[in-house]
């Protein structure tokens, strides 16, 4: 039987996304409403293809995303952010994007940590680091045991024993199992909605 992992490889095989990144799912939104949630300078919106994005976050990156793009696929908007992490972990622009609605983030972090983050309407629900799932945070962190156990991100883990493999893997295997979207590499040949985020 093939593990849940094994169609979000390309990941880590590519790397097409670099070491540090955020991957958004936002329900209900248009990708127009979700960049303004975050806080893009609306004088820099513009299409963009996924390596344009890449490239201009680079070009403007301080300490978080330099540039992000959004992108509709059915009910859900994908927003990403090449060298970013503020959907996942900054809880204020968390709570923007997730207001009336739904948002499930999946970040990595070479540097410090990776997460995995459920928000509804402006709240955590639930959130981990995919090495560590046995801590989780939010208003219900039991909110996905089943479902975490299905993907290989064993709720009870024990931190001191053998690792877990393929974390960000299993953590978009996770996603989804809640979104019912499936990132694939296809995703990254879309034409995204593209803007600079307001210094804060």
């Amino acid at each position: 039987m093939t593990e849940p992992y094994e169609e979000f490889r390309w990941l880590s095989d590519r790397e097409p996304l670099g070491d540090i990144y955020c991957v958004s799912f936002v329900r209900g939104l248009s990708p127009d409403e979700a960049l303004r949630r975050f806080g893009v300078d609306e004088s820099t919106v513009e299409e963009a293809t996924f390596d344009e994005l890449n490239e201009r976050s680079a070009e403007n990156a301080v300490d978080a995303a330099g540039y992000i793009g959004a992108v509709k696929i059915d009910d859900w908007t994908v927003v990403i952010e090449p060298g970013g992490w503020k959907i996942a972990v900054d809880s204020e622009i968390g709570a923007r994007v997730s207001q009336g609605t739904e948002v499930v983030s999946v970040c990595r972090h070479d540097y410090a940590e990776d997460t995995f983050t459920y928000l509804v309407d402006g709240k955590a629900v639930v959130s981990f680091d995919p090495l560590d799932p046995e801590t989780r945070s939010g208003g219900d962190p039991d909110r996905f045991v089943a479902e975490m156990r299905e993907v290989g991100l064993n709720p009870d883990h024990d931190f001191d024993g053998p690792s877990i493999g393929f974390p960000i893997g299993r953590s978009f295997a996770l996603a989804r199992r809640i979104t019912g979207l499936r990132f694939s590499p296809d995703v990254l040949n879309l034409r995204f909605l593209g803007a600079e985020p307001l210094e804060e």
